[in-house]
This record gives structure tokens, sequence and C-alpha cells, in this order.
């Protein structure tokens, strides 16, 4: 009878518990409707002309929507979408004159920027005007506003144009102190994502493939920056050779970088006189506003697919290093397979944003792609990082289209199994083990493995390799060993990959739309997304706790402490056999 009342509580509370979130999500939802309704009709007047994009925080790709942060009051995410979208409804809104850049600190990757910038260039294109601002630029900030009719920096601020970098931290010493021995196996000259754990510096190869990148990616900021503001390239590496950078900012005015220096009231002044607003006030619409103007866009019968496939390649979602980053799952072979039997999609684009990770979900995803585009086209279209498992999962696409920035290739396999034994040591443990088989204990971290163990392993991670090298050629219509020689682990630029034949064109995700169009043989079609808004109570939770989670960390140990401690639990998954990329780089 006990046990009868703990259980009858227990479905009392929970049935409580359950419509109260329900009654949450309600509310939720209801009032991201009525708030997205209101807005639908906020349409542009003489005195709402401008389009402000805040740039701050992080930019990803693909930012879902949230119905509780609209009930908690708090602003959605930017991402790349979104500000594009803003940007192209701006252009064709004869009520919006110009845009205007606040610059704050934010974190994107390099074909992000790009992208950006030519969304930019074809609104001033359209005979609009784009203001930039920021009270410091970084270089990534500076990069993106280099690209507007006026470039306006605080009076006391800096423009933090230096060039780029590439650090890498090794943890050879550290485990040898704590008694912990990695057991390696890989593939590739080049596939240094190994070398931490077996080295205390770069080695030859590595060194040379990050170089070849690095400087590739800095020479394009550093061409498009010069050509934005009429400059020589020599002028570039001059202010960033000299230091200039920590000058006065009247430095970079006088090497033309600069228009002015004014502070922010004065660009707000600037902007009312160059849009003709005679407010008091600024008047202006944020990227938020702008997407929720009404658009006269007629809907068609045929539909072309835009799938993101974003973060590390993770067997699910709860093995992810930290709960709260994007990643990328078999999940995504599931939605593949849902476009596939959907009749009115005619192409799919699969966004790819993704350094790598497991090599078996990457294979199962292959197989959708390959399988989703012998029915309908595929076009990849790569963001600022798809290499490793991150290629891999584009290669059976049928066009790929990377940015000149992107990191693509790497094509390798590798294997990391700690020992821990000398751990133990330290602290008098011991174990012992009763087994069935002789290969029963395989992976024991308690202690070394045997020869016999490693030569297994070993032959694995070469199999891998070569269905690596395989699916690649397939896809690309090479040779396995014509693969091979350009394979090896090798990271390479999007403007690289082009020439060795990676990649099948230079452009962002509209141009992989367009490649879509063409080869699904339509010209009248609807762009629909995935994912999709959220729709299940529980997914919905799980989103808000991920983001409360970020909020709480962050608030605690600080934004920079987060990231340190998101590298950290980023190493144990690297435990195991993977096609990742090496680095997480973020130069801009």
């Amino acid at each position: 009878m006990k046990q009868f009342f703990k259980m009858l509580f227990a479905s009392i509370i929970g049935t409580f518990i359950g419509i109260f979130l329900l009654a949450i999500m309600f509310v939720a939802v209801t009032y991201a409707g009525l708030n997205s309704a209101s807005k639908a009709s906020y349409i542009p007047g003489e005195d709402e002309n401008i389009l402000k994009i805040s740039m701050s925080g992080t930019i990803d790709d693909y930012a879902e929507e949230n119905p509780f942060s609209a009930l908690l009051g708090n602003a959605p995410a930017l991402s790349l979408k979104s500000i594009l979208t803003a940007i192209d409804r701006a252009k064709n809104s004869d009520g919006v004159k110009g845009i205007y850049l606040d610059i704050g600190y934010f974190s994107t990757g390099t074909a992000n920027v790009d992208a950006l910038r030519r969304a930019l260039k074809d609104f001033r294109e359209a005979g609009k005007f784009v203001v930039a601002y920021a009270d410091n630029y970084s270089q990534g900030g500076y990069y993106l506003a280099s690209v507007a009719d006026h470039v306006y920096l605080n009076p006391k601020g800096l423009l933090m144009l230096h060039g780029f970098s590439s650090e890498t931290m090794f943890y050879k010493g550290l485990l040898q102190k704590a008694g912990i021995e990695m057991e390696i196996f890989k593939v590739g000259t080049y596939k240094g994502a190994v070398e931490p754990f077996t080295s205390d510096r770069l080695s030859d190869a590595n060194r040379e493939q990050i170089t070849s990148y690095l400087n590739g990616i800095w020479e394009n900021v550093v061409e498009g920056i010069a050509a934005s503001r009429h400059l020589a390239t020599a002028d570039i590496h001059h202010f960033a050779n000299e230091g200039l950078f920590f000058d006065d900012a009247s430095a970079a005015v006088e090497c033309g970088l600069i228009d002015s220096l004014i502070y922010r009231f004065e660009v707000e002044t600037r902007l009312k006189e160059l849009s003709g607003q005679t407010s008091a006030e600024l008047r202006s619409l944020s990227v938020h506003e702008m997407i929720k103007v009404k658009m006269s866009e007629r809907k068609y019968r045929n539909k072309i697919a835009v799938v993101y496939a974003e973060g590390e390649i993770l067997e699910s979602t709860g093995s992810s290093y930290l709960v709260t980053q994007k990643n990328i799952t078999e999940s995504l072979a599931d939605k593949l397979r849902e476009l596939e039997k959907n009749e009115e999609v005619k192409a799919v684009v699969l966004r790819v944003n993704s350094p790598g990770g497991d090599a078996y979900i990457s294979e199962q995803i292959w197989r959708q792609v390959a399988k989703l585009d012998k029915k309908k086209p595929v076009v990849v279209s790569m963001g600022s990082m798809a290499a490793s498992g991150g290629y891999y999962i584009s290669c059976a696409a049928r066009k790929i289209v990377a940015e000149s920035n992107t990191l693509t290739g790497s094509i390798g396999i590798f294997g990391i199994f700690p020992n821990i034994s000398g751990l133990l040591g330290k602290l008098d443990l011991t174990t012992d083990v009763v087994k069935t088989n002789r290969y029963a204990d395989l992976g024991d971290m308690s202690r070394p493995m045997t020869n016999d163990e490693r030569v297994l392993i070993q032959a694995y991670i070469e199999r891998g390799y070569e269905l690596f090298l395989a699916r690649c050629a397939e896809g690309r219509h090479m040779s396995p060993e014509a693969v091979d020689s350009i394979a090896q682990g090798r990271v390479w630029t999007g403007e690289q990959a082009l020439t060795l034949g990676l990649v099948d064109e230079l452009g962002g995700i509209d141009r992989a739309i367009e490649l879509a169009v063409e080869q699904a043989n339509i010209y009248n079609y609807t762009l629909i997304y995935a994912p999709v808004s959220t729709n299940s109570l529980k997914d919905m939770l799980q989103l808000q706790l991920r983001t409360a989670r970020v909020s709480v960390a962050k608030e605690v140990i600080g934004d920079e402490d987060y990231e340190f401690v998101s590298l950290l639990r980023q190493i144990r998954t690297m435990y195991g056999v993977k096609a990742r990329i090496p680095y997480d780089m973020k130069p801009l």
C-alpha cells in the first residue's frame, strides 16, 4: 500500500509538471506567434529606412527558432541565414535606403564573412549605402566593414589588423607527468590531430600545411580589403608589420583604412542625413524586424530544400563534448531520407560547416547523401570548414561549392586509445581481468596494448582510409591513387581545393541553390529549410536547457575560460577512430 501511494503521488506530480510545461509551451508559442504577426505588418515608413545590423556574439550558419526566448524577452540569435535574408529584403524594399553596420565583438568563420561581404556589395550595387562603425575593430570586423561606403572608428578606438596566427597546444608532457600514454594510429602524413598527444612541437609536414592555408586566407583578406579601400596590398602589410594597430587611431585614417574618427552619436547623425530622416532619434529596423517585413513571395509546388549540417560529427547528442554546442549525428541521414520521399522536393542543398568527427557516422551520412543524389540532385555548400568527416559527407554530392577561404580536404583517419597504467601506478591502484577470449579486453585502458592488438587496430585504420579514398574517388570521378596524392590528411583552402578537383566552384550558398535549380531542371520554386523550428515539447525544452547552460557557464567562469573548458572537454572525444580536422581555426 505504501508503494501504491508513492506511485500515485509520483503520477500526480508528473502530470502536474507535464501540464505546467505544456502551458509554458502554449504561452511561448502564442506569444511568438502574436509577436510574429505584429511584426509581419511592420513596413518601413518614411523615417524607418535604415537596416541596423549589430554584429556581436557567435554567428552560426543557422539558428533554430526558440519560442522560449520570445517569452523571456530575449532577442533571437543572429545567424548567417538571418543576416543574409535581412540584407536581401532591405535591398528589395523601397523604404530602406541604407545599412548601418554596428560592429562589436563577434565570432564566425572566414567563409561567413566572405558571404556577408558579397551581400553588402550587392546591396550597394542597388544604389543604396552602407555605413560601418566600431568602438574597436577586430580583424574579422574590419574585413567585413571595409566593404562599406563609409568606415568610421571611435577616436579612442583600435583597428586590430595584424595578421593571422595559429597556435597548437601540446599535451605530451602533461600526460607523461600524469602517467598516461596515448596509443596512436593514423594514416596520412599531414593528419596532425594526433600530434598534441605525441610531440611537443609541430611536425614539418603539419607546419607546411598550416603555413600554406594560413597565408592563403590572409592574402585573400588583404586583397579584399585593398580592393574595397582602393589601396595597395603593400599598404595593408605595412600597417600590420609596423604595429600601427596599437598607434593612435589617426594612423588608421592616415593609412586610408578608416574614413573618419567620430563618436557613435555622430554616426547616427550622419545616418539620418544620408537617409533623409528628420526625427530626433535614428529610426532603424533590426535584422529580425526586417525579416518579418511582408514581401510579395509566391509559393510554388516545386521545392528546393536547404539542410544545415553544422558542428562536430558525433555518435549521438549525448556524446557531445559539450551539450551546449551544435553537432551532427545520424539523425541528419534521417532528415535526408525524409526529403528523398518528399515528391515536392526536387533538389537538396546541404550546407556543411564541420571539422568532421566520428568516422562511422560519417559513413552512414555519406550513404544517404549518395542514395538521395541518385533520385534528386544534392549540391553541397561548404561553410568555413568542411574537412575530414565534413568532406566525407560532402563528396557524394553532384556538385560542391566552397568559399575561397573554406578549410576542406583533410582526407585521413586516425585513432587514439589511452593507456592509464602509469597513472594507476602513481595512485597505487591495480586491476585484474578475467576473459573468455584472446582479445576480449581489447581497448582496456589500464594496460598497454600488445603488438598483436596494435596490428589489428592499424589494419582497421588503414581499411577506413582506403574506404575514405574510395568514397572520394567515386564522388569526384577520380582514381583512388589521384585522391591519395592530394589526401594524406592535408588541409586545403577552398581556392586550393578548386584547382585540385576537390570542389567544383567557388561561391556561397546562393550559388549552390542556383546550381541545385539547374540540376533539377526547374524554373519556379520555393525554398524550404531543414532543420525547421522544433515543434515537440521535448525538443524545445532541450534547446532552452542548452541555451541556459551556456549562459550560466559563461556567467560563472567567463567567456574566455568557457572556451578553454570547451576545448578540454573536446579532447575527450578524440578517443576512438576519427575523421576530423586537427584545428578549430577561426581567425576572423
